[in-house]
């Protein structure tokens, strides 16, 4: 399943934040490649642990995203 999020990458200092609004999830990283990437990590997850909780269903409703 390939679920597709706004991705905002700020720059903080000398590290890089990125973040998924959606989700409110959020990583850094140094470079923009490696925030990316760590967000990309931390939402899989995210997603895998609400799948578990059985609430990944009410979390993509309210993301407003359904696979």
């Amino acid at each position: 399943m390939e679920i597709q999020f706004t991705n905002q990458i700020l720059k903080e200092g000398r590290t890089f934040a990125a973040h998924t609004p959606e989700l409110d999830v959020s990583s850094c990283g140094g470079t923009k490649k490696k925030a990316l990437k760590n967000l990309k990590e931390a939402v899989r997850l995210f997603l895998e642990e609400a799948e578990k909780l059985g609430t990944l269903e009410q979390i993509l409703e309210e993301a407003g995203t359904r696979p």
